[in-house]
């Protein structure tokens, strides 16, 4: 549904029976071939929404080193990490991303750790 858009058109769907109901609408924003597509209600701002996706990207794209599908694909639980470093329980908590890396990178460092002593532990 939104793939096969032209690049001249808005990145809004209203809402409707694919989307969950009239009240909500996707927002998406499109990077080279990955989309990322929000799915709000309408009391979201568009414009917000957008800006929150360009953060996530950024964010992704720091801690990837330029994300793309394989990371998306093979370290989900990472992306689903970082975005949580962003919005949680629909409330948008972090937008700066040098604060949203730093996060992520003491979270691996306490990974490693922790995957470090379990390892000593076994042996």
């Amino acid at each position: 549904m939104v793939s096969r858009r032209d690049d001249d058109v808005c990145n809004f769907l209203e809402g409707g029976t694919l989307v969950g109901g009239q009240d909500y609408r996707l927002i998406y924003r499109h990077y080279a071939t990955l989309y990322f597509v929000f799915c709000v209600d309408s009391s979201e701002s568009e414009l917000g929404i957008l800006d929150l996706i360009q953060v996530f990207v950024e964010a992704l794209d720091k801690c990837f080193e330029n994300v793309c599908e394989l990371d998306l694909i093979f370290h989900v639980d990472k992306v689903h990490y970082i975005l949580n470093e962003l919005v949680l329980g629909g409330m948008v908590l972090e937008t700066h991303i040098n604060e949203i890396t730093h996060r992520y990178e003491e979270q691996q460092k306490l990974e490693k750790q922790e995957a470090s002593s379990i390892y000593y532990c076994d042996y």
